[in-house]
C-alpha cells in the first residue's frame, strides 16, 4: 500500500442523489474525503422523477427569492454561496427570468450538477438502491433519501427510531406551453415590476379574472373530481404547498389572498379595470417555451384539471406539457430522534439530511445537505464542526430541525412539522428601528428595517463562524 493510500480517509456513504445528497457529496469531496453517492434512479424509478439526473427538480423550478437583504431565503442563498454550494453554483449558471426569484432550467441544472459530481475524483456515484439499513461496516453515513424514501429503507428507519412514520402529500403544479397562451388577454409583468436575477421586471405571464369568473373558478375547484386516498394513506398537508382546491375549500377568498392575489399588477389591455384575481405563470425552461402555473399544485384528476384551468382567461386553449399531481413526502420527528449534528441518537453512524429531516423546500434541503456533508467530513478527519450560529439562516434552520420544537415533543409526534426557512426562526433583535431623523418606524417600514437588520447580523455572524471553522 502506497503512502497516499495510507493517508486517504475511508469514504463516507451518502444515500440519495437529490439536492441534499448531491450537495453533501460535493462538500465532503471539497474537504478531501472520498464520498460514495448511492442513487437508485434510474434502476428504480419514483412516482415524481422523470430522469436519472442527480438533483432533479420535480415540484417547481424556483429556488424562490434571491433578495438577501429582506428575505430569509435570499439570506440562505447568500450563505450557501459563501460555503461553495454546488447547488447554488449550478442554479446561478442555469437561471431563467423569474422576477425577484432565482429560477432555473430544470434539465440543464440537473445535468450540470450530475456532471460536476461525475467529474470530481473523490466522488463515486453508484446507481443502486440501498434496501434497509446500510451495512454495519459503513461507519459514517448520510441518509438523504428525501421525501420519496424507498419503502424498505423507510421501514428500517422507522423500526430503528421507534417512531411512527410521518407523511404529507406534496402537490405538483401544471406546466403550460407558452405558445398556447392567449396574450391578447394575458400580459407580461412582475409584481411591482420587480426585476430579479436574469429578469427584466416583466417575467411572469398574468391572467386576469373578474369576480364572476373567479367565483365560477372556485366552484369548479371545489366540485371537481379529485385523487382519493385510502384511510391508511390520509395525512396532513404542508401548509406551504397546499393543493389549490384545498385552499379554495378553506374559504372563497383564500386564493385571492394567496397565489391569485391581484396586487402590484396592472392589466395593459384594460388599465382602468382592476382584476378581481390574477393567475401567474413563471418561465420553466431556458428556451421560454414552458410556463409553470405558480401556486397551482393540485390533486384534481387530469380531465378535471384541463377543463377547470381552461376557464382562466388567456388559458382557454392552453396545452399542458405536464398536469399536476401528488407525491408522498416522509420525514422524521427530528427534534426527538436526531442530535445537534443531525446524527440518529439510536445509531450515531447514521446522519440525516434534506427533506427527510423536516426541512421544506429545494434550497433548505440542499442547505441541510451542505451542513451534514461538512459535519461528516470533519468527523472523518477527527474534528468536530460546531453548527452555524442560530442567528444565521443555516443555523436557524438547523435549530428548527434538531431542537426548535423540543418543548412540544410531549404533545405528540405531529407537533413537529416541516418548515421553510423564514425570519421567524431567527432569534429576535432587541432594537427599535428608527428613520435617519431619529423617528420610530412603523408598519411596513418597521418590518423591512427589522428584516434588513436580521440579514446584516446573519452575514456578520456567518463570517465570524467561517473564520473559526
Amino acid at each position: 500500500m502506497t503512502e497516499r493510500q495510507n493517508s486517504t480517509p475511508a469514504p463516507i456513504h451518502i444515500i440519495g442523489g437529490g439536492l441534499a445528497g448531491s450537495e453533501a457529496a460535493w462538500q465532503i469531496a471539497r474537504a478531501g474525503v472520498p464520498a460514495v453517492l448511492h442513487e437508485m434512479r434510474p434502476q428504480r424509478a419514483t412516482d415524481a422523477h422523470k430522469t436519472g439526473f442527480c438533483a432533479e427538480l420535480v415540484c417547481s423550478n424556483s429556488f424562490r427569492s434571491d433578495d438577501s437583504e429582506a428575505n430569509a431565503v435570499g439570506v440562505l442563498h447568500r450563505e450557501m454561496r459563501a460555503l461553495d454550494s454546488l447547488i447554488l453554483r449550478c442554479a446561478d449558471a442555469h437561471k431563467v427570468p423569474a422576477g425577484g426569484a432565482l429560477a432555473v432550467d430544470r434539465d440543464t441544472f440537473a445535468a450540470a450538477v450530475t456532471h460536476a459530481l461525475e467529474s470530481e475524483p473523490l466522488v463515486e456515484i453508484r446507481r443502486e438502491e440501498v434496501a434497509g439499513l446500510p451495512p454495519a461496516e459503513w461507519d459514517n453515513v448520510i441518509v438523504a433519501s428525501g421525501p420519496l424514501t424507498s419503502p424498505a429503507l423507510a421501514e428500517a428507519i422507522g423500526a430503528l427510531t421507534g417512531e411512527a412514520e410521518l407523511a404529507f402529500y406534496d402537490a405538483i403544479a401544471p406546466i403550460v406551453h407558452r405558445d398556447s397562451i392567449d396574450m391578447g388577454k394575458a400580459w407580461l409583468q412582475s409584481r411591482y415590476d420587480k426585476a430579479g436575477p436574469g429578469g427584466t421586471g416583466a417575467d411572469y405571464i398574468n391572467c386576469p379574472l373578474d369576480r364572476d369568473q373567479y367565483e365560477a373558478f372556485v366552484d369548479a375547484l371545489i366540485d371537481g373530481p379529485k385523487t382519493q386516498f385510502k384511510d391508511f394513506e390520509k395525512t396532513p398537508y404542508f401548509d406551504g404547498c397546499l393543493p389549490i382546491e384545498v385552499m379554495a375549500e378553506r374559504g372563497r377568498e383564500t386564493l385571492r389572498h394567496g397565489p391569485m392575489k391581484p396586487v402590484g399588477l396592472t392589466n395593459p389591455h384594460h388599465p382602468t379595470v382592476k382584476p378581481y384575481a390574477i393567475v401567474q405563470l413563471r418561465q420553466d425552461n431556458a428556451l421560454g417555451t414552458l410556463y409553470n402555473m405558480v401556486g397551482f399544485q393540485t390533486k384534481l384528476l387530469y380531465g378535471a384539471q384541463v377543463e377547470t384551468f381552461r376557464k382562466i382567461p388567456g388559458l382557454e386553449q392552453a396545452e399542458f406539457a405536464r398536469l399536476g399531481g401528488l407525491h408522498r413526502n416522509t420525514f422524521l420527528n427530528s427534534p426527538k430522534v436526531l442530535d445537534g449534528g443531525l446524527r440518529l441518537k439510536a445509531q450515531p453512524r447514521l446522519r440525516f439530511a434534506g427533506q427527510i429531516t423536516g426541512c421544506e423546500g429545494y434550497v433548505e434541503s440542499a442547505s441541510v445537505g451542505l451542513i451534514a456533508g461538512r459535519m461528516a467530513a470533519a468527523e472523518r478527519l477527527g474534528h468536530i464542526l460546531a453548527p452555524p450560529p442560530r442567528t444565521t439562516a443555516l443555523g436557524a434552520l438547523l435549530n428548527h430541525i434538531t431542537g426548535g420544537h423540543i418543548e412540544t415533543i410531549d404533545a405528540g409526534p405531529r407537533s413537529f412539522q416541516p418548515m421553510n426557512v423564514n425570519f421567524g426562526l431567527f432569534p429576535p433583535l432587541d432594537f427599535t428601528p428608527k428613520s435617519p431623523d431619529g423617528k420610530r418606524l412603523r408598519g411596513p417600514e418597521k418590518a423591512l428595517a427589522k428584516k434588513r437588520a436580521l440579514s446584516a447580523r446573519a452575514e456578520a455572524d456567518l463570517r465570524a463562524w467561517l473564520a473559526d471553522a
